[in-house]
């Protein structure tokens, strides 16, 4: 069994996996002690992309054995190192673009029903950002209905998954300089599919074997991701289930009650989870639940499905990736109810331990041993019914063998876009303005998006608080989404009195405002709400013309995900430094890391990094925003000068 102490920060975390030995029940903190991870596969110098290996070219492990020694080592086919590393990088971005997209596909389906009439129970809650959505996309308004208006953007938006030629919808959102740098570069991508299927068939063996060319299509595929699969999604969910704003809430293994029906959603796509936070509150379903014993029903979130449902009602919050098996060791949930990434076969081992029912609902994602209770967004009121009744009738059979840990955090979520314009500005002056000046006059040091997974090779929670502890204290405006978010709102960091842990500077203009001095964006495909807001920094101006000119870094210090990967890329292509931490899947090769760790930066503007140890993470996060501020010349205070007419006209000549 693994041992406890070393495994979390998270205290109701620590408690789950002591009773989870207890009671003789293997979680994922054991398989981890148990499966080593592979040091071929971990460094990306294994190929199994035929039959005639797998090929293994790993890096020397002996001192006599040089670079050139390393480069001779080829696969079966003649694959070098490079080659097999790039591949093995370009396949986990198709696979987490993929992800992305195909959950924004089936949120343009839904949103296509419910512009025809034929999805009830959802509707079109946010109709301001539907109507800047037309205008953005040309579609004509006028006296037409929200519906019709909606119908012809789920159209053009659908286009663009098989679009063959041009470009995706949202490219032109960019700054137009980085437009210009992707059109230079020729990785303007087209349709989303197109790139994913034209990153597997080169990746193929016998196709492309140039390092460089296999980053560059890379590049293009996790483009299509962030300003293409992921922004779509967060666009159309906003429309329909409404725009987040700030919502108190709370989170951890403690908002579990042992008197009520305990239902757990898990997964990533919120149209099965809206409409279970909707069913849940109807008055018949809280007697039926009387009727089984329980005090009434309480839904709450796991990973990023209850981001969703947090922000847009402030449903609790159970906990992030790693916690997931932990919340049914508690032995007081009835149902945990999953659809799509992230889900851990292990579940199915966990509930047999104890009485929860896992229900699977998607036709993408069927787990053995699970029940299947397939979820149709065009029936998805009764569909809901059903799945909470069935959760409802699993209570009495209960075992005594409860234990809630009483460990939970108070947390404010649902920084949005639009949500944090209005905060800096008011209805009428909403802008990025505020954020700006600050970050001119050296209050604010600059921004991170800290985001990402959690992962079982390393300490649970501990990179991402560590880390944005640091960047707060001096004075780092954090932007956080997925479980990274959830690991440092049970830190206490997402309450504006967590402006006791910044620095004087950003503490000062948190306290103004009124907020954390870490945000919480959403969920993990609403990185792209990230974008936006590095978009609206530079135009409004007085920081750079380009997303690379902005005193700002990326991070995903614990990440296990391919989507992590996809994600991180696309920042890298929009200009922004990234560093990962845990492992890098391209060590491998000198030359592809060299090449994604250095010269990308020549072509894109961003470039990645690799660091383990969350202070030193910090050190070079803080170290690459000084770099800009150096470059756009705020790097130094400057005296206030009351300018009087002679000066002013000397402006004007």
């Amino acid at each position: 069994m693994a041992d406890k102490e070393v495994k979390s920060i998270d205290q109701a975390t620590l408690e789950m996996i002591e009773k989870a030995h207890q009671d003789g029940c293997s979680t994922v903190f054991d398989r981890a002690d148990n499966m080593k991870p592979c040091p071929i596969g971990a460094e990306g110098s294994c190929c199994k992309n035929c039959a005639m290996g797998p090929c293994r070219v790993p890096m020397a492990k002996n001192k006599e054995e040089t670079a050139e020694d390393h480069k001779k080592r080829k696969g079966v086919c003649g694959a070098t190192v490079e080659t097999i590393a790039a591949r093995n990088f370009a396949r986990m971005v198709a696979a987490g673009t993929s992800a992305h997209g195909d959950h924004a596909r089936r949120v343009v389906e839904l949103f296509h029903a419910v512009a025809e009439g034929k999805a009830p129970g959802y509707q079109i809650k946010d109709e301001q950002k539907l109507l800047q959505l037309a205008l953005e996309l040309g579609v004509k308004i006028g006296d037409r209905s929200n519906q019709e208006i909606a119908r012809d953007i789920a159209e053009i938006l659908r286009e663009d998954f098989g679009r063959q030629e041009g470009q995706l919808s949202f490219i032109k959102r960019a700054p137009l300089k980085r437009q210009e740098i992707w059109r230079q570069n020729g990785v303007t991508p087209r349709g989303i599919d197109r790139e994913v299927v034209e990153t597997m068939h080169r990746t193929h063996m016998g196709v492309d074997q140039d390092y460089q060319s296999l980053i560059k299509q890379a590049t293009r595929t996790a483009l299509a991701d962030g300003w293409g699969g992921s922004m779509v999604g967060t666009e159309l969910q906003d429309v329909m289930f409404g725009t987040p704003s700030p919502v108190l809430s709370q989170i951890n293994l403690g908002v579990l009650k042992e008197e009520d029906v305990n239902i757990i959603i898990h997964g990533h796509e919120p149209a099965l989870a809206e409409m279970l936070a909707v069913v849940s509150q109807d008055p018949s379903i809280i007697a039926y639940a009387k009727t089984k014993g329980a005090k009434g029903i309480n839904l709450v979130g796991m990973c990023c499905t209850a981001n969703e449902i947090l922000m847009r009602h402030g449903i609790p919050t159970g906990g992030n990736f790693l916690q997931q098996e932990l919340a049914i060791v508690t032995g007081a949930v009835e149902a945990m109810i999953v659809d799509v990434q992230c889900i851990m076969q292990g579940l199915t081992d966990v509930a047999q331990c104890y009485h929860t029912k896992l229900i699977t609902t998607d036709e993408r994602a069927h787990i053995t041993g699970s029940t299947f209770i397939h979820f149709d967004d065009l029936n998805a009121i009764e569909i809901s019914k059903n799945i909470i009744k069935t959760a409802i009738d699993n209570f009495p059979n209960r075992h005594k063998n409860i234990r809630i840990p009483q460990v939970k955090s108070d947390m404010v979520a649902g920084f949005s876009h639009e949500t944090i314009t209005y905060l800096l500005g008011g209805m009428f002056r909403a802008s990025y303005r505020p954020l700006n000046d600050n970050i001119i006059n050296g209050r604010i040091r600059g921004v991170a998006g800290v985001v990402g997974c959690n992962n079982a090779r390393v300490t649970h929670d501990d990179l991402h608080v560590t880390l944005v502890k640091e960047l707060i204290k001096n004075d780092v405006l954090v932007l956080q989404t997925g479980c990274s978010a959830m690991a440092t709102a049970k830190a206490g960091l997402m309450v504006p009195e967590a402006s006791k842990f910044a620095g004087e500077g950003l503490a000062s203009v948190c306290e103004t405002v009124g907020i954390p001095p870490v945000l919480h964006l959403g969920a993990c495909v609403d990185n792209c709400r990230i974008l936006t807001a590095a978009t609206a920094m530079v135009k409004e101006g007085g920081l750079g013309d380009d997303l690379s000119d902005l005193p700002v870094a990326g991070c995903a210090p614990e990440w296990m995900s391919e989507k992590a990967v996809a994600i991180g890329h696309y920042f890298v292509a929009s200009g922004v430094y990234t560093v990962f931490g845990v492992t890098w899947p391209t060590v491998g090769s000198k030359e592809v890391t060299d090449y994604l760790f250095k010269d990308i930066e020549n072509s894109y503007g961003g470039m990645w990094d690799f660091e383990m140890d969350p202070y030193k993470m910090a050190q070079k996060m803080i170290a690459h925003i000084d770099k800009k501020r150096k470059a756009l010349g705020i790097d130094k205070a400057r005296e206030r000068v009351l300018y009087d007419m002679a000066m002013r006209r000397d402006l004007e000549k």
